[in-house]
C-alpha cells in the first residue's frame, strides 16, 4: 500500500519567505524514504482559520491518507496548530502524540510543553510535528513504524491486529 500524503508547514516567517522551510522538507524526505507519495505541500501562516481550511481540503477534497503539519505546536501565543487540528478532527489518536512527547523528553525537557496532537478526519490521519528539522526527525521516527498500519485501519481494513 502506498500512502498518499500532504505536508503543511505552519510558519509566519516561512509563509512570508523570510525563513527556509527546512522542517517541511525534512518531513517530505522522511516520508519518501518509506515510499509515501507526497501529493501536496504548503507553507501557511500561524492562523487558525487557514490551518483548518487546508486540513479540511487535504482530508475531504484531496482524500489524502496522511496529513503532517510541522510548526506551531508549542505554547507561544502564535502556536495554534493543535487548536486548529482539534477543531477539524473526528477523533484523537492520543497514543501517537504521547509517544512523540515521551521520546522527545529523552532529548530535551522542552518536550513537555509540546501540545502536538494526532487525530482522524474521515479517512485521513492528521499528525502535528514540531517546527524544527531535529524535532521532525525525532518525533516522526517514533511513529513511522505504526503509520502504515494506522492508515490501513482508518481506511477500513478489518484484518485482526493481533498476531
Amino acid at each position: 500500500m502506498i500512502i498518499s500524503a500532504g505536508v503543511i508547514t505552519v510558519s509566519d516567517k516561512g509563509s512570508r519567505g523570510e525563513r527556509e522551510d527546512k522542517s517541511g522538507m525534512e518531513v517530505v524526505n522522511l516520508l519518501k524514504d518509506i515510499g509515501a507519495d507526497i501529493v501536496q505541500t504548503a507553507i501557511i501562516p500561524d492562523e487558525v482559520d487557514q490551518i483548518k481550511k487546508i486540513l479540511v481540503e487535504y482530508a475531504d477534497i484531496r482524500n489524502l491518507d496522511l496529513i503532517i503539519t510541522t510548526g506551531g505546536t508549542g505554547v507561544s501565543p502564535r502556536d495554534v496548530t493543535p487548536d486548529a487540528t482539534l477543531a477539524v478532527i473526528d477523533k484523537e489518536v492520543p497514543g501517537m502524540a504521547e509517544a512523540m512527547r515521551r521520546e522527545s523528553a529523552a532529548f530535551t525537557p522542552h518536550a513537555m510543553i509540546s501540545r502536538a496532537v494526532a487525530g482522524i478526519r474521515g479517512r485521513s490521519l492528521i499528525i502535528n510535528l514540531p517546527g524544527s528539522p531535529r524535532g521532525v526527525r525525532e518525533n516522526l521516527a517514533v511513529i513511522l513504524p505504526a503509520l502504515k498500519h494506522a492508515v490501513e485501519k482508518i481506511k477500513g481494513d478489518s484484518a485482526e491486529c493481533a498476531s
